[in-house]
Parts: C-alpha cells; structure tokens; sequence
C-alpha cells in the first residue's frame, strides 16, 4: 500500500511544475483526483478548489461548477488558502514563462 501512495503522489507531483500552463482539462483532472481521492490520495479540497480554479480560469464551465460544489463543503479560510495557492501558481508559472 505504500508503495502506491508513493506512486500515486509521484504521478501528481509529476504533473504540478506544467500543470498550470497545461489545458483547462489538465487542471480539471487533478481538481477531480483531489476532490473524489485518487487511489491512496485522500481528498483535499484545498487542492481540489485550487485546481478546479485553475480550470474554470481557462475556461472550463465544468472547473466552475465543480469549484463552487467543492466550495460549499469549505470554510472561508479553506477557500482563502486555495485561491491564495492558485494565485502563487499562476504568478510562479508566469515567472518562469519571462
């Protein structure tokens, strides 16, 4: 089992350096692996609704709706945190793109 969750969060993490410069699709899946757990990945909705943000911020209607559903099982300061995160993400991928 832990040799799965090991492999598992390498899959994520994988994907986390590219992942704001990828698709609305790209974000939204990993706001799905978050928000439903993926494997041995338990559920983080700060993860969720961040990626989920990314999303609906390129776009996807899915992203939007999925992010206020995430949203309603959040605090204000959960939701915060996630929008905090997702703001650093966009602003560290845009660093990298200059």
């Amino acid at each position: 089992m832990a040799n799965s969750l090991k492999s598992a969060q390498f899959l994520m993490e994988s994907r986390f350096p590219n992942a704001a410069h990828q698709s609305a699709e790209i974000c939204f899946e990993l706001g799905v692996a978050y928000s439903c757990g993926t494997g041995d990945i338990p559920v983080d909705l700060i993860e969720a609704h961040k990626w989920f943000n990314l999303a609906a911020l390129k776009g996807s209607e899915e992203g939007q709706a999925m992010r206020a559903e995430v949203a309603e099982e959040m605090t204000a300061r959960e939701i915060a945190e996630a929008q905090r995160q997702a703001r650093a993400l966009i602003a560290a991928s845009q660093l990298r793109a200059a």
